[in-house]
């Protein structure tokens, strides 16, 4: 997996491609905690995301949590593989997803 990143101000746009994982995972939320405290807005653009397990869905959840009514969170052009999950999961209706 690969992360870039590109800050404008106090918003931050991650894109990440491959496997969002067990292994990489934490490593996506490291990077967010990172920048977290100095951003208002969070855009994770999924669209080269391959495959997607629970871990990975568990820290875009925990990243939602932990934006409350203060940040906003955006998850940008899921994949098809992304989508899938958030929809068999019912989280594509509690995520902010702009296809």
């Amino acid at each position: 997996m690969t992360i870039k990143e590109q800050l404008n101000g106090v918003s931050l746009e991650l894109f990440v491609e491959g496997r969002l994982d067990t292994n990489t995972a934490p490593i996506l939320e490291n990077r967010i905690k990172e920048y977290f405290s100095r951003v208002i807005e969070l855009t994770l653009n999924l669209s080269a995301v391959e495959y997607m397990s629970s871990a990975g869905l568990r820290v875009i959840l925990a990243t939602q949590k932990m934006a409350g009514t203060e940040k906003r969170v955006i998850i940008k052009s899921p994949s098809a593989f992304c989508m899938q999950v958030f929809e068999a999961t019912g989280m594509a209706g509690i995520l902010n997803i702009k296809r």
